[in-house]
Order: C-alpha cells, then sequence, then structure tokens
C-alpha cells in the first residue's frame, strides 16, 4: 500500500518541490523518515501519530517516508500534513485520487489542529510554477498564500477538515485578493512634526526622490531618528510586484506581514549590537537578515559607528549589488537586499562637538578614532553626507520652525513625480543608475562641469563619490523640473559630500574642525 502527496520546502527563499512517498506494511511497529529530514521532521513522528489517532485512524504497524529529492536538506513542520495525508490515504482513509494535482502544507498539533507556518507565499508560488491546481495551507495563512493568482488556495483549520474535503471531493477556495488593492495606512508621524532642520528636510526629500542612501550626523536631540521614522511618509507604497516580492521574504523569515500586504514599505530599526549574521544574514539554515528584511524600504542604523566593524563593512556588497550572498559548504543563497540606508551618528563620542549646547570634553584623538571607525569605502557609497544643529530655542519654546502640513504634502508631490520621471526615462531609479546610463542622461552645462572637477581636486573625491555626486544632482534636477544640470545643482549636491574629509582628517592631512 502506497501514497504519494506534493509538498515543498524552503531553500533560502524559494521553495522546491518535494514528493512524500508513503509505504506502509505489516510487522514490527516502526516510522522511518528518510530524506535528509532535519530535526523538525524527525519530531514529527509523534505529532503525526496523535492527530491521526485524534481523527479515528488508526496508524499501521510500519511506516517508511521518503521525502523526496533525497540530497536537499530538509527541516520544516510544513511536512506534518502531507505524511499525515498520505498515510491515510495508504490505509484507505481518502481516496488516493483526491491527493492527484494538491500540494500540502502546514503544522499539526497533537490534538490535530493545522498551525500556521513560515513561507507560505514561497510554497504557494513553487506550487504554481509546478503547475499544482490547489494547495491545502493552514487557515491563518490563507489569505497570504491567496496573494498568489493561478491556483485555489484552501485553508483548513484541522487534519479532520482536510480529510473530509478530500472525501467529498469539493474544495472551499480563499477568494483571492490581489495586493495592490488594498491602500496602505495613514502615517501617524509626518514630516512637519520636526521642528526646523531645513537643510535635512530638504536632503530626506532628495533622498526619498532618488532612492539615496544618507547619513545625518549631528548633536543628540536635533531630531535625527525623527527625520528617518519619517521618510516612509515621502515614499510611494509598494505596487503589486513589489508587495509579493516582499512579503516573500518576511514570510520566510517569520516576520508579521499585515503591513506588508497594505503596501506599507518596510522600516528596519536593528540595535547597534545586532550580530552580523542578524544584519546581513546567515546562521546554520541560511536566513535573511536586516538588509533583505528591508528590501524595497528603509534600514535605518542609529548610531552608526557604534555597529561592529565586520558588519558595516559587510554593507558594502548589498549596498552596491542589492543582494547577499550567503555561501555554505552544500549550496551558496542569495537574498535580495534593495534597500534605502539612513545612518545616524553622533559628531564625537560624547555628541557636543559644534552643537554649541554645552562644551565638547572629548580628546583630539577622540574624535579623530570615532570618525576612523568609518572607513572611507562606506562613506563613498552614501550618497548624502548631512550635518545637523541642534535644535533652536524659540523653535521648540514658540513652536517656530515647522514644516507647515501643505508645505509637506508639496514635498510628497514633488518626489512622487521625480520618481515617475525616472520610472519614465530610466525605468530605474537615479541611485540605481549605471556609469555608462548616467553619462547617456546627463545634460550638465560647461560652467557645472567646471565647477564640478575643481571640487573634486579640492576635496580628494574618488571615482565612486564623483558619480554619487553625479546621480544625486540628477535627482536635484529632476525635483525641480530641470533636464539640465546647472552649477547650481551641482553646488548643492556637492555640499552633501562634506564628510569626504573624514579621511583626510582621520591621517592628519588637512587641518581639522576639532580643536587642539
Amino acid at each position: 500500500m502506497f501514497a504519494v502527496v506534493r509538498t515543498s520546502c524552503v531553500v533560502g527563499l524559494e521553495a522546491v518541490s518535494v514528493d512524500v512517498e508513503v509505504g506502509i506494511k505489516n510487522g514490527d511497529r516502526r516510522f522511518s523518515i528518510l530524506g535528509l529530514g532535519g530535526a523538525a521532521v524527525r519530531e514529527s513522528r509523534e505529532r503525526i501519530l496523535s492527530a491521526l489517532e485524534q481523527c479515528g485512524i488508526n496508524p499501521p504497524d510500519a511506516i517508511l517516508v521518503n521525502l523526496a529529492p533525497a540530497d536537499i536538506k530538509k527541516d520544516s513542520v510544513v511536512f506534518d500534513l502531507p505524511i499525515a495525508l498520505g498515510i491515510a490515504a495508504a490505509v484507505g482513509a481518502i481516496p488516493k485520487t483526491s491527493l492527484v494535482n494538491r500540494a500540502m502544507c502546514g503544522e499539526l498539533s497533537l490534538l490535530g489542529g493545522v498551525k500556521a507556518t513560515s513561507g507560505m507565499i514561497a510554497h504557494a508560488l513553487a506550487a504554481v510554477h509546478e503547475g499544482i491546481e490547489a494547495i491545502f495551507v493552514p487557515k491563518a495563512n490563507a489569505p497570504e498564500a491567496a496573494l498568489i493568482g493561478g491556483i485555489d488556495v484552501v485553508g483548513i483549520e484541522s487534519l479532520a477538515e482536510a480529510l473530509e474535503l478530500l472525501k467529498q471531493g469539493e474544495l472551499p477556495v480563499t477568494p483571492s485578493l490581489p495586493a495592490h488593492s488594498s491602500r496602505p495606512r495613514k502615517p501617524s508621524r509626518a514630516l512637519h512634526d520636526v521642528r526646523g532642520q531645513h537643510l535635512a528636510k530638504r536632503a530626506l526629500a532628495i533622498a526619498a526622490a532618488g532612492g539615496h542612501n544618507m547619513l545625518m550626523i549631528g548633536p543628540p536631540g536635533c531630531g535625527k531618528s525623527m527625520l528617518a521614522e519619517r521618510l516612509s511618509t515621502l515614499l510611494p507604497p509598494l505596487n503589486s510586484d513589489e508587495v509579493i516580492e516582499v512579503l516573500k521574504i518576511h514570510s520566510v523569515a517569520h516576520q508579521n506581514t499585515e503591513n506588508i500586504v497594505t503596501g506599507c514599505r518596510p522600516y528596519r530599526t536593528p540595535h547597534y549590537m545586532v550580530s552580523d549574521a542578524g544584519l546581513i544574514g546567515g546562521g546554520a539554515g541560511p536566513k535573511p537578515g536586516e538588509v533583505s528584511l528591508a528590501h524595497r524600504g528603509v534600514l535605518f542604523l542609529d548610531e552608526f559607528p557604534e555597529f561592529k566593524r565586520s558588519g558595516i563593512e559587510a554593507l558594502r556588497s548589498p549596498m552596491e549589488t542589492g543582494t547577499v550572498q550567503i555561501a555554505r559548504a552544500r549550496a551558496t543563497v542569495e537574498f535580495p537586499a534593495r534597500f534605502q540606508m539612513i545612518a545616524a551618528m553622533n559628531p564625537c563620542p560624547c555628541g557636543r562637538f559644534g552643537s554649541g549646547v554645552g562644551t565638547c570634553r572629548c580628546s583630539h584623538h577622540a574624535v579623530r578614532d570615532y570618525l576612523a571607525k568609518l572607513s572611507q569605502p562606506i562613506l563613498d557609497r552614501i550618497d548624502l553626507h548631512v550635518e545637523l544643529e541642534a535644535v533652536k530655542v524659540e523653535e521648540l519654546v514658540l513652536d517656530g520652525g515647522n514644516t507647515r502640513s501643505d508645505e509637506s504634502d508639496e514635498l510628497v508631490l514633488k518626489v512622487f513625480e521625480a520618481r515617475r520621471l525616472q520610472y519614465e526615462r530610466q525605468s530605474v531609479l537615479n541611485c540605481e543608475l549605471s556609469d555608462s546610463h548616467l553619462k547617456g542622461i546627463l545634460c550638465i552645462r560647461d560652467t557645472a562641469r567646471r565647477l564640478l572637477a575643481e571640487m573634486v581636486q579640492r576635496l580628494g573625491i574618488s571615482a565612486r563619490g564623483f558619480t554619487r555626486i553625479l546621480r544625486v544632482a540628477r535627482t536635484i534636477a529632476d525635483i525641480e523640473g530641470s533636464t539640465e544640470i546647472t552649477e547650481e545643482i551641482i553646488g548643492e549636491a556637492i555640499s552633501y559630500r562634506s564628510l569626504e574629509r573624514l579621511s583626510s582628517i582621520v591621517y592628519g592631512t588637512v587641518p581639522s574642525r576639532v580643536s587642539q
């Protein structure tokens, strides 16, 4: 007596189709599972036997299960449901034909309930790719799986319910809800809540319009975190394709996906004590890190120099390529990581240097060592460097200096229009432009070109930093509705590279602002 059930297992972010082959016979009591099953699969035997008994099915004496292909490591609880249904079909409790062209995924409880599991959207995508007509999933995961079109999604709450539906042959399909039909929630935080900091708000709008990375440096309490939190209010909601793309990452990582389904962009704020694997991704069974969870959204790194040096340097590749590769002995897993990084730092260890509030007690060498935690290659990959000042008393007490709500709305419209223009012109944001493509769309005046050449030589800007200036200048021109890059636009773009001199300060080749 033999039965086959279709399912899948997640490897990285993709689900691989798996055939659950179940054979039973009389003899010594034994329950063997073959096919490189991990601890979760080995422990499933007791859950499956208990669930079958709760449904009135007496398990046979000898059960042999093979998970094919057998050369892929499988360590997931989603095999509980297909193995249980395979045993039920093998003993004749349900017709074997009811399992044809259908996939099963779900974890069983001892009482026979079907619990929610992670990565369900990846399992649904794999089933669609294999041409399967219907997939049985936990009822709690049904809305998520139903976002994928081209397959019938059946949400079940228990093994008994699945057995009954397979006997009857009529399946209650969960209605498919297109991801783009849901509107994102109205943000509770707005840009006009931030007092003063007009230069930083301008830079934030440029960052939002072109997808540029941004570093804010300023004393504690000047509004760096508030500005980063409000970047999402300037960004358009996720489109339907991006929702599926981001949802798959968060589903595999077992993260809350409620906001993602409504189109809200991810906003991740890891603590600076996060491990390298937690930030970049990895682990025994490689899982997405914070950079991948921030895919198509914002990654805010507060107290940037306090992060581990190895973690900061590991950001180089994903910031440049938009992907993370985790290499293991058996395979290499690739996670998407097209995030927008907003970093914040104090000007010195005590945070008071240059703030005008209190006296900085840090020595010259302490400030140099603090700034030296950020290497020049990392600074090269950050398009905008913005220095913030302490908020003036009158702006706090007299309620002055804040941006009007209608002014914030105008800023949002400018950002949306600039992004629309970029997608129509080049199909990507300015931050993703290649050097050759960038040169093809640049229209820069000779006076602006001469100014750029002079400043690049004076500040010692690298070739990568030079390209970043041109990308930012193109974004500023898009915001202003200009097809030509003028010397004013180039001047503003260069002003956002103020921290290019950090390496020179650290090595003492130019005078420092720090008093001796």
